[in-house]
Parts: C-alpha cells; structure tokens; sequence
C-alpha cells in the first residue's frame, strides 16, 4: 500500500473515493487481501466485542451464487473479490475471554475494567435483546468495518462499491451459514481493480446537512463560498 500520514492524505483519499460498479479480472494479491481485511477489522466495536467477520469470496461458484443472490448486478461478475460483511448478533453470549485478556495484557484496560466487562457486556446486551436491537448493534459494528476496508482500498488504489439490492437468505447460502440466525449480512463489497472512471457526483451544501447543537440550526457564522465550492466538488 502506498505510505500514509498526513491529513490531507487522508481527506484526499476519502474524496476521491467512488462507488465502481465495472472491474478488471486482475486478481488482488493475497497479501493485500489479507492486509485490507485486516485494516477493516482495527475498526472500533462495541465493548470491542469485534461482533462483525468478513468473508472474502474469490471462487467462481460463490461468485455466481452472489450474482444470482443480487439480481445479476455487474458487481460480483467482474469484481474478483468480494466482500461479504457479517452482523454477529449472539456474539455476546459467546466466550470472548480472549478480548478482555488481550487488552488486559496490552495495558488497555485496568484490572478492574478488564473483571467487570463481562458482566456489563451481558447487562447491555440483555437490554439491547429485550427492546429488539441486538441485530441493530451488531450491524453497526459491521458497517464500520466495511467503511474502514472501503477507505484502505481506495489509498491501495482498489475499486468498492457497498451494495445493496440483495438477497439475505440468498447472500447467507452462498457463504454457508443459513443454519444460522444469529448471522446477519450487513453489507456486500467487491474489491477490485476498477475499469472505470467515476466522476464526483457531488455533494449537498453542508448548510443543509451539517447542524450545530441541534438539528436544522446552522452553526455560527455562514458558509464560505470557498468551502461551499469544494464541498460540492468533493475536492
């Protein structure tokens, strides 16, 4: 991946981000598979609880069943990746004695922290699954890393595009986990090498968009045109 650091690395990344909908068949080396997956992964959870997975789809059957699950979209077709991120709404009634441990041992969390999260995460989540947001949450967690693998991509010089317009049930058989309900698909992802230019379709003024307190109340002081102008153009 190209090298990082400044801020306007960053912002430049994030504007010239597009959704690419056409890829070349070039394949994308494992090893920055394996990175950008892992890039998604460092997105905050949580409790850090990490109730989200990734499933990397490569093989030409899982492929086709992802293209019949989104209605023949040109997306799993061309893209040789794609991305299927999972919501792990039970996640919480599972062991995760290795998440506390680790950030124990890291000198993350204090001792106390540490021996009174596992009982605050059930508390939360008893509460969460008792006003029908267990899923909620998860999907949550899922989606940030989606946007985290959708920004290191673009910096690596990769194609994204998150899709909608899909089959759960379809999308969740294709990746073996129909005997699941616990499982969610929060989002599907191609990666690739895009074969197309996407140009900036523009942006809302951020007077409409962006609120100060609470919403519709404009922050002190008017826009620039300056900024106004950039925002639009997404620069």
């Amino acid at each position: 991946m190209p090298p990082r650091g400044t801020s306007e690395t960053v912002a430049q990344v994030i504007r010239s981000r597009r959704a690419i909908r056409h890829y070349r068949p070039d394949p994308v080396p494992a090893p920055l598979l394996r990175e950008l997956i892992g890039l998604a992964l460092e997105a905050p959870s949580s409790y850090n609880l990490q109730a989200r997975s990734v499933v990397a789809v490569t093989g030409a059957t899982g492929l086709r069943a992802l293209t019949e699950a989104t209605g023949g979209q040109p997306h799993p077709q061309e893209a040789p990746v794609m991305l299927v991120f999972v919501a792990e709404s039970a996640a919480w009634t599972e062991g995760r004695d290795d998440v506390w441990e680790t950030a124990r041992g890291r000198g993350a969390w204090t001792e106390a922290f540490a021996d009174g999260t596992p009982g605050s995460v059930r508390a939360f989540y008893e509460d969460l699954r008792a006003r029908g947001l267990e899923r909620e949450y998860a999907v949550k967690d899922a989606m940030l890393a989606a946007a985290f693998l959708m920004i290191a991509a673009e910096a690596a010089g990769l194609g994204t595009s998150p899709m909608n317009g899909w089959d759960e049930a379809a999308v969740k058989r294709a990746i073996g986990i129909t005997d699941r309900p616990d499982l969610h698909i929060a989002l599907l992802v191609p990666l690739g090498y895009p074969a197309e230019v996407r140009l900036h379709p523009g942006r809302r003024a951020p007077e409409l968009t962006s609120f100060h307190n609470t919403y519709g109340r404009q922050a002190p002081g008017p826009a620039t045109g300056s900024t106004r102008l950039r925002h639009l153009q997404g620069r």
